[in-house]
Parts: C-alpha cells; structure tokens; sequence
C-alpha cells in the first residue's frame, strides 16, 4: 500500500510542478497521504529546487513540509553541492532556502570573474591587481571557492581556459587566507605547542589546491594511534593511556609506562604500518608535506619527528623536538621531575631512523661531528616551522626551471611571513621577481614590486647600499627597454621565417576537436605562452608541441583563445575583409571593458 501510495504521488507531483492551477482531485491525493511519505518522495532526487519552489506554492501542507529550514531544502542543498556538507553541523540550524540562493549567487559571480579574466588575461601573466575584482567579494568564500573546484572539474578537457584561470584565482585565494591564519597562528605564546598545526599550514599553502585540513591529517593520527593503543594492551591492559579520551591527554611520569608506549608506537609505526625515512629520494618536497607523508608513509627526520611527536603525546609521552644540525631529532627526558638537567639526562630519538634512542656519543656519531650543547636543547613551534619552510627553501633553489620558482616563491612568502624582516631573504626575493618580472609573458607590476622590496631593505640595513643600488639600476634598466618594446609589432606571413603560418587573419575557422565556430584576429609562428600555461594546457601532448603556429581567435561565444595550428586546420569560408574583422574585435572589447 505504502509503495502505492508513493507511486501514485511521483505521477501527481511533476504535474504540480508544469500546471498553474492542478485539479482538485490530483491535490487532494497528494496532500492526503502521510507526511513521511510526501518527505520522501520530495526529497527522492527527481525534483529541481525550481519544482520546489513551484510545489511549495500550492497549498498550506506542502509549504510547511518544504520550509526553508526543513528536509526538503537540505536535501536540495546536499544533492546540488555535496562536498559543502562537511561544513555545517548537525545541531546548528541551517536556513537551508537560503543557503541555497546565496550558493547559486556565489556561483554565478564566480563564473561570471572567470570568464572575465579569460578575456582580459588571454594572452598574458596575469598581473598583481589582476586579483581585484576577487578580494571584496560577498557571501561565504567557500561558496565562491566551491564553483571554482566544479569547474576543474568539469569532464575531459572542456573549457581548458575557463579551468586555467579558475585555477589561478583558487590558488590565489586560498594561499591569501592560509597566510593569514599562519600568521595569526605565529601570534600565539610561545607554550603554545601545536607543532602538528603549524606543519598543516605549511603543507596547504605549497598545495593549495589539495583538500588539506588539520582535522583530516589529525583523524589519520587518531586512527594510529587506536592501533598503538591495541598493542598496549597487550603489553599492559592496566596502561593509564588506555583510559584517555579521544582529543584529551596527560602526561605520563613514571620512565617505565612511558617506555611501554614507545615501545608499541615502533611496532605499529614501523613493523606494522611500515612507515620509513626515505633515503633513496630524500630531497623530495613531499617529504616534508603531513598528507603526504600519511599517504606515502615516509619522510625526512623533521616529518617523520612531528608524527612521532604527536602520537608520543597524545598516549602521554612528553617528547620535545630537537634542532640538532643535519639531523631533527626528539629528546625523551629521563632525570628526575624538578632536578637540574644536562644533555646527558635525556634519551634521544631517531624518527627517521625506526624509533632509534640514542646517546650524545651516538648523535654525534650519526652526524659525523661533535656539537655544543646548546645544540640538544628543545626549540619552540616557530623554529620548528622555520626549518621547515628552510628546507623547502634549499629544495626550491635546487629543483628544475618548470617547478623551482613557484616553490621557491611559496617557501620565501612563508619564511617572510614569520621573519618580515630578513634582508638576505628579501634580497633573494627581489632577484627572484626581477628574474620573473623579465620573462615576456609575466607582469609588468612585478617589477614595480621589486622596488617596494629594495626599498624596504635599504631601510632595514643601510649596508646593504651597493647590491640594492645593482639591482635597482637593473631594474630601471627594465623598466626603460619595456617601454621602447611598447608599440606594434608587424608579423608578415610572407617572410620566410613564417612559412609554417597556413592562415591569415580574418579568416574564419571551426576547431577540429571542440567544434567551435571562430575567426582569426592575430598569430605566433610558435607558442608564445608561459611554461606554466603550456603545462597546463597540456600542449606538449600534442603531436606537434609548442613547435607550431598558434592562432589568437575570437570564438562566437564571445570569449578570446589560443589555438595550435593542428586544432584550428579546418576553414569554413574565405577571409573576412580586415576592417571588419577589426571592427568586429574592436566591438567585442568595448562590449567588454
């Protein structure tokens, strides 16, 4: 009878749905059965939050079963955009209606500022106030961040400029707002000692693009250490760690507990989870990322030390970290509470090295050298967190051209951020957008910010006077050949060095694998893009590469792109006489600006 009743109600409420005025008799069938029943099938995934809308109007029953706070609502939310739902809890009280509308307006303005940057931003870096019309933007960030991940990713390899760019403006923002939850983070006391925190904020802002959260990485460890906690009881099934809660801890003085936990920690770490330094690719940056050390179970000393670290305390073990040269190591206390303390009181432990506890002699021996003794003592988060961002700082200068600068560019923003005023730092920094502010396709602005940068460093250290006067000079230098570049550049397909250009402006072309109609307004005899965008664009997949002509054409959607030769090589009428293809251009940019 119940699957009647509903069968019966599905074919009645898309005719709610189309009908202005429904019959009394299909209503009434409606309305009179169950409210459960009615719940589900509204709720069923077959109807549109427009037929919602509609139904709801009907009568005085389905508007209170479809309240904006209500099931009905949720569920339209939920099917629309589900990976938001993590971020409401199940006791607040949600406006779902709303929610709703305030989502489909962020989308809109979301989609609307990418195609804006696709038209402006076709053909070049874009600049440093490219991101303005992104940073006062209304309603929830998340929303807005929430249509740029849909639309990378949308199937295959459609809308490749809109994912470009959608791209760009999700790493800009979520880099802009974990810098400043680092640095809110760096404001705390110095006792405040969430070294798995800090780690997590360096690890989102050089993947922003990655759903990295501290409450993620920090279930993982949890899921490790229920397992430590299996093997514990098997040691000692009376272990006062056995009895702690999830998310709360103390510590534990006596030597011999303590022991027992570092004990079943190795076994599940190292026998059982086979986590492991990893020596054969050491100089690797996902090494030094939590995820990816979870995911890939290995790391450098510093990584793998903060995983120990956090599964050492959270069972009541209280390890400190140790900025021991060459080598990050913990330190495991074993004098007496309240006596005074050397180095020699103290165990330490090689996380890379499977758990090792060492000596002195020994750590000295692992190293190769002898070391003061202010070199065992414990360091505080941010220095943790400096060796870290260290570390990727050596890494970004090692690596290759394609990948090195914008490491390289994320570890300086993160070591400035917790020492603003380092003038070697931002000496490197300023070389480095000056060497960026050079290549064609990048900003002219970034050279105006090399200037801010050697500003601010001759005010810092007035010593520094002759390589900021190199560099300034260098970079007036620039500034003055930009400006004799300015002007129009002529191109003639005649010249024998543009043999391999097959078409002209004007004419009029139909993409051979996305099918769209456009017309040719300008050409490169190769690919003048940056490397970021080639890579991203995948053009190195094609058969002929770079090493082609591309064409800059305007598509009858009215949006600018650039097209290899192999793609727009299907021609669908003769050339359009060129004062009208101008005219037609010049109309699109004015419609635009």
């Amino acid at each position: 009878m119940a699957a009647a009743a509903i069968d019966s109600a599905m074919e009645v409420v898309p005719a709610l749905a189309e009908e202005a005025a429904p019959e009394a008799a299909g209503l009434s069938c409606l309305v009179n059965l169950p409210g459960e029943v009615l719940e589900y099938i509204l709720c069923s995934g077959s109807l549109t939050a427009a037929d919602i809308g509609r139904v709801s109007s009907t009568c005085r029953r389905l508007r209170e079963l479809c309240q904006s706070s209500g099931k009905v609502w949720k569920e339209q939310f939920r099917v629309r955009w589900p990976s938001l739902m993590k971020h409401y809890s199940p006791t607040d009280y949600v406006n779902w209606l709303e929610e709703y509308k305030v989502r489909q307006k962020a989308g809109l303005e979301a989609r609307k500022i990418v195609a804006s940057f696709s038209k402006r931003f076709f053909s070049e870096h874009v600049p440093c106030n490219g991101f303005s019309d992104i940073e006062n933007l209304e309603g929830p960030e998340i929303f807005f961040e929430d249509e740029l991940v849909c639309i990378l990713n949308m199937e295959g390899r459609k809308a490749l400029t809109w994912k470009y760019y959608a791209k760009k403006i999700l790493y800009y923002l979520r880099q802009q707002k974990i810098l400043n939850n680092l640095k809110a983070f760096l404001q705390q006391p110095d006792d405040y000692e969430s070294y798995l925190e800090g780690a997590v904020y360096i690890d989102q802002y050089c993947n922003p693009l990655s759903d990295i959260s501290l409450r993620d990485i920090q279930a993982q460890i949890d899921s490790i250490v229920e397992l430590v906690c299996k093997t514990l009881r098997g040691i000692n099934s009376r272990h006062p760690s056995l009895a702690f809660k999830a998310g709360e801890s103390s510590m534990i003085m006596e030597i011999e507990l303590q022991s027992q936990v570092l004990d079943a920690m190795n076994y599940v770490l190292y026998d059982q989870l086979k986590f492991k330094g990893n020596r054969m690719d050491y100089y690797n940056a996902l090494n030094l990322y939590m995820h990816q050390v979870l995911i890939r179970r290995t790391g450098i000393p510093i990584s793998m030390s903060l995983l120990y670290l956090t599964i050492a305390r959270q069972l009541g073990v209280p390890l400190e970290p140790v900025n021991f040269p060459s080598h990050f190591l913990l330190r495991w206390c074993q004098g007496a509470e309240g006596a005074t303390l050397d180095i020699f009181d103290y165990i330490y432990i090689d996380a890379f090295g499977k758990g090792k506890q060492l000596t002195v002699k020994e750590c000295e021996y692992l190293i190769g050298q002898h070391v003061t003794a202010a070199l065992y003592g414990v360091v505080n988060v941010k220095k943790v967190l400096q060796r870290m961002v260290g570390n990727l700082l050596s890494l970004g200068k090692r690596e290759g051209i394609d990948q090195s600068y914008q490491l390289l560019r994320d570890s300086l923003d993160l070591y400035l951020a917790m020492y603003p005023d380092q003038v070697q730092l931002l000496l490197l920094q300023a070389r480095l957008y000056f060497h960026l502010g050079i290549w064609p396709e990048k900003s002219f602005c970034l050279v105006l910010k090399v200037l801010d940068i050697l500003q601010h460093i001759q005010t810092l250290d007035p010593g520094q006077h002759g390589a900021v006067g190199y560099l300034v000079q260098h970079t007036l230098e620039h500034i003055e050949r930009k400006k004799e570049e300015v002007g129009v550049e002529v191109k003639l397909r005649s010249h024998e060095k543009h043999r391999d250009v097959c078409y002209a402006i004007g004419l009029i072309m139909k993409h051979k694998r996305y099918g769209y109609n456009c017309v040719i307004y300008g050409w490169d005899p190769t690919c003048m893009m940056g490397h970021e965008w080639i890579r991203n664009m995948n053009v190195h997949s094609l058969p002929h590469g770079h090493h082609q002509p591309f064409y800059n054409v305007l598509v009858e959607d009215g949006s600018c792109r650039y097209a290899a030769q192999e793609y727009a090589a299907r021609q669908l009428g003769r050339a359009f006489p060129i004062t009208i293809m101008l005219h037609l251009f010049a109309s699109h940019l004015n419609h635009h600006v």
